[in-house]
Parts: structure tokens; sequence; C-alpha cells
């Protein structure tokens, strides 16, 4: 085979701050580089609200595993009808333990390192993904557009999840943890992002409780900060961590004062007893959306941050430039380390981890088209393109999932 030369432009990456050693809790990591949690629906439904990870996900992880890297996995229902997406794997069942175990081990043969992300989907999942039931969420308020299954939202409003509900819901996280562990994982990842239940409950367009659980920010904060608790006390706090997007707008979350109020989130998280504080935050850049471009997310977020209303709260709000940097800082004082996702390329993400504004860095639409990205970017070599139409599912289901080249197959056709 013809040795491939490295393409002009693409600097090779492998002696810069992207590819040194650091440690994540018990974690060994040889580079800054992880996977990002991809919703990918590959799993095979077993049961009503019951779904199990299969060949192809083990064939998926497997592939993408690299030594001395970290994965995060697809998000995971934490118990029956916690999900809201069709071949959405969970894991609360003997069967979904073992079909994870089979995924772990291919990760750990080569000498990687996965997390389990768990999540809850609230008021994302439509009935017909609920055994017919109502979805719930912190309040009453419904999501615009349609689910998965092309129910309008307005149709099945949301019902506001009872004090028992919640407490229950933050047993199940650690109950999943446990689980988690048991399927060989080296941790897990609270989803507490994009417009999910924890987010449902942290931004103040969607929460409009008046318990313990709503109105100011500190009750509006009280569910992750269990929720954190809760892993930790399970599977112990350096194998925890949390994803939050502060300035999401994926499914109608909008806060009328992301940095402050996910400031005062973080200085919570950095200030937990130690044997309950995380190992990490992972973030959602501002640039980043699931559907406007960089330019019209970054000029919305301006036009209700800098002004003197909220959107849809009133507020008086100090102008403040929308970045990460704030909440990474916080999180430093407690020794909380901080992973940094949305849109980031060979080009922009050294940069982050050189300033030390992140000390890992996610890649998504890379990672799903380059199984072998961190060698890719550590020699410099051309990157595949990928297929968004083939994201979240196709037909054949391998499609997109495991049949993207790895660089020595790509050079030999």
């Amino acid at each position: 085979m013809p040795k491939a030369d490295t393409p002009p432009g693409f600097k090779p990456l492998r002696d810069t701050a992207l590819f040194t050693p650091f440690k994540l809790g018990p974690l060994n990591l040889e580079h800054r580089i992880v996977q990002a949690p991809l919703t990918r629906m590959r799993s095979t439904k077993e049961s009503d609200g019951v779904t199990v990870p299969n060949d192809l996900n083990v064939e998926y992880y497997g592939q993408r595993a690299n030594k001395g890297g970290l994965q995060l996995t697809e998000a995971t229902d934490i118990c029956k009808y916690a999900g809201g997406y069709p071949g959405a794997p969970g894991i609360f069942t003997e069967s979904q333990i073992a079909g994870w175990k089979r995924v772990t081990d291919a990760v750990h043969a080569k000498g990687g390192y996965i997390f389990c992300q768990l999540w809850f989907t609230g008021r994302a999942s439509p009935p017909s993904f609920r055994g017919g039931q109502q979805p719930v969420s912190s309040s009453d308020i419904p999501m615009t557009g349609n689910w998965a299954d092309g129910t309008p939202c307005a149709d099945h409003p949301p019902r506001p999840m009872t004090i028992e509900e919640i407490n229950q819901t933050v047993k199940d996280w650690g109950i999943a943890a446990k689980n988690a562990i048991a399927a060989g994982f080296d941790g897990i990842e609270i989803h507490g992002a994009n417009g999910y239940l924890i987010d449902q409950f942290l931004h103040d367009n969607v929460n409009k409780r008046t318990d313990e659980y709503g109105g100011s920010v500190e009750n509006r904060c009280r569910l992750p900060l269990e929720v954190i608790q809760e892993t930790s006390k399970a599977i112990g706090p350096d194998r925890v961590g949390i994803r939050l997007s502060p300035y999401n707008y994926f499914q109608d979350t909008k806060d009328s004062n992301p940095n402050e109020h996910w400031e005062y989130l973080c200085e919570k998280i950095a200030t937990l007893p130690e044997d309950v504080r995380p190992a990490y935050v992972h973030m959602v850049e501002p640039r980043f959306d699931e559907v406007l471009d960089e330019k019209a997310k970054m000029d919305a977020l301006s036009a209700y941050t800098n002004s003197s209303h909220g959107v849809e709260a009133e507020a008086t709000i100090k102008p403040k430039t929308n970045n990460l940097v704030n909440f990474r800082n916080i999180l430093r004082k407690g020794g909380v380390k901080f992973i940094a996702a949305g849109g980031f390329t060979r080009d922009n993400a050294l940069p982050k981890v050189e300033s030390s504004d992140a000390d890992l860095i996610i890649f998504g639409r890379w990672f799903i088209a380059n199984p072998d990205l961190p060698k890719r970017l550590a020699e410099g070599l051309r990157l595949n393109q990928y297929d968004r139409s083939t994201f979240y599912g196709a037909d054949p289901p391998s499609k997109g999932y495991v049949d993207y080249p790895f660089f020595e197959q790509d050079v030999a056709a």
C-alpha cells in the first residue's frame, strides 16, 4: 500500500496540547479528544419501553475506541418510559446491562475508557413512548412542534411531576449509575442539557413551579444537585460527570439569564462536599444549536442576554459575554474538570486547550464519520465527510453507523 502523504494544510497535532496526558478521576487519558454522546437510534426494542444494545452498538463503540481515549455513550434511559426516541437504549434491565457489558468489553479490549450518559427526557417524550401515559416535566408547558412519533406536542401537555415522583427519579438515577458500573462502564454522565428533564427544571421559561423545585434559581438548581449527589454516593464522585447547556434553545428552553443562573449552579457544584463533588462538568458552547447556524444563534443570544428584559421572564441583566470561560473558572476553584462541546474542528480545538479554557474537547459529527479520529488528527490526515441524513437511523441500520472507513481502508480503496 502506498504511504499516504499528509494533505497540504492539515497540521499533525500529535505534538500539541491535544495529545498530552490528562487524569480524569481514576482515568489516565492519553489525549484530550472525547467522543460525544451521540443519539443514533440503532438499538433493539425488546418490549414496550425496553430497548437493548445489540451487535451494531458493540461494533460502533468498538470501532471508535482508542488507547487512553474517552467515549461517552448515547443518552441512555434510567428507567422504563424515561426515553422519547425509538432505538434509544436503557440500562434498567438485566438484558440491557448484559448488552452494554459487550460494548464496554469491546472498548476496554482496545485500551479505551467509556462513560454511560444517563437521561430522562421529560416533556420530550410522547405518550406513545410512555405506555400511553401523559408526559411529565417541571411544569405543564408543552414544547412546540411534534414529537419523534409525529404527534403534536400541544395535543398532550406535560403534567408537573409530584415531589414523590421527583424523589423517585433521583433514586432511579442512582440505580442506573450502579447498573452502569455493573455493565463495566468506567463512570456515568448525567444528561442535564438540551431541553431534557433536568434542563426543564433549570430554565425559567419552562419551570413555573412554586414549590421547592421552582421559582428562585436556588430551587431550580435543586434537582441537578440532588442527582449529582445521589449518583456520587452510588458509585463515587470521581466516576460522575454532568452535561449542561446554559445557552440552549433546543426544545424550547430559553433562560432569561443563563450567565448568572449557571454561574450559581457552577458555584454550588464546585463547593459540594468532596465525597459528592463530580469529576467534571461538560458544557455546550453558546454558538452550537440544533437548528440555528452559528451567527443566528449568537445574534439571538446577544439580543436577549444584553437587554433589560429576558425571554418570557422579567429580569435586569448586566451585559456579559456569552461564553463558557466564567463557568470554567468557577468550577476550577473546586477542582472540577471541564469538558467543552459544540462545533469543534481540528482548527479550533487546540486553542481551547492551549488557553486552558477546557481540559478536554468533545467531537461529535467528526467522530461519527471517522472511527479513527484521534489518529487522523494526530497525523494530520484527511477526514471522511459525515452524512447527516443517516445520523438518526438509516436503511440498513449499519449505513452511516459502522461503514465509515478507517484511514488505511480509505487509502486502499
